[in-house]
Parts: structure tokens; sequence; C-alpha cells
């Protein structure tokens, strides 16, 4: 078998697995059923994938690739445009695909804490931060390190309460974008603040 021949082989793995993550749920993801929908032996996906998570890393590694993370780009705060709009312009992107996709977001979440998981987060640091730095590259870095901490936080819980059934798929991005509302829209009122205030020399 070639090199191209395996790719597009291990190509179908991953979209049957992604299918059945999306059709019937994490727990789905059984070698068997995968091996059967791709017709071929399990010492062929054992080749390339050690474990049933590893393979459901990889199908989500490749699905968010396309879906989560193919919106995000280098885009710096344009002049005269709040922080607020700049912001939400870089993650809408991020969170519109699991509205769509509410099993791949559930599945995300399982496979962030399973063994191997923290690649999930790294590939999302990997698109996001530097996209974020541009969008924050005039902002004071002391908001830069709170913005980091309380919007990890809130996603984080947000994301973790969708998957206990706490609140459904389309809660996440309106409680998201208001929490940014009022974070930004809080740090250029006191930025507007301070640069109107009479010098104390």
């Amino acid at each position: 078998m070639t090199n191209a021949e395996g790719n597009r082989r291990a190509d179908r793995v991953l979209e049957i697995v992604v299918e059945l993550l999306e059709s019937e749920g994490y727990d789905a993801v059984q070698l068997r059923e995968v091996t059967r929908r791709a017709k071929m032996s399990p010492n062929t996906i054992y080749k390339r994938y050690a474990n049933r998570d590893e393979l459901i890393l990889a199908a989500l590694e490749v699905w968010m690739a396309e879906n989560r993370y193919a919106g995000v780009g280098k885009e710096a705060h344009e002049p005269g445009e709040s922080l607020y709009s700049a912001m939400m312009g870089l993650l809408r992107p991020i969170f519109e695909p699991w509205e769509h996709h509410p099993a791949m977001l559930k599945a995300y979440v399982r496979a962030r804490a399973a063994p191997g998981g923290q690649r999930l987060i790294n590939q999302g640091f990997d698109i996001v931060v530097p996209a974020g730095l541009e969008v924050l590259a005039s902002v004071d870095e002391r908001f830069i390190a709170d913005l980091d901490n309380i919007l990890s936080t809130v996603v984080y819980g947000l994301i973790g309460r969708f998957a206990a059934g706490e609140i459904a798929v389309t809660d996440l991005l309106p409680i998201l974008d208001r929490t940014v509302y009022w974070l930004t829209t809080g740090y250029e009122a006191r930025v507007q603040g301070a640069a109107g205030e009479p010098s104390k020399d």
C-alpha cells in the first residue's frame, strides 16, 4: 500500500469516528464498529492509533481544525473598533460550530479529560493565542492576564455545565458575549477616563 492510500484509509477511519461521535455519541466509538464500517482489520487501525482514546483524539483534532478553528485568523484590533467587537470577532467563529455540532462538544469535554487530552487544549492554544495577541496588541498586559484568567474560567465552566445538561449549547455564546462586553467596556471606560485626567506633574 502506498503512503497516499494509507492516508486516505486513515482519513476514512477518522471520518467514521466523527460520524459516530455526531450521530451516536462518545460511547458508540468502539473499534469493532469502526473496523466494520471502514472494512479493514483492527491491526490496520492499531498501526496508526494505539487505542480508542488516540483514535477519538485524532478525529477531534481533525474536526476542530476544519470546523472550530477554520475561521480564526490573525486580525489586528482596527483603529476605532471597540475591543468588545474585536474580541467577539475572534471568539464567535470558535464557538459557533459547537452550536451546530453539540455532540462534538460533548465528545471534546470527555476527550479532554482522557489520557492525551492535553493535545486538544494545546491545539486550541496554538491557534487562538497568536490571533488573540494580535487583537490585544495595544491593550494593557495586566488586563490581558486578567481577561485570560476570567475567560478561561468562564469557558470551561460553561462547557462543563453544558456537558452536565445544565444549560443548552445555544446558551454558551450569549453568556460569553455578555462577559466579554462587560469586561472590555469596563476596561475601555477606565482607559478613556485615565486619558482625560489632568496631568499630576
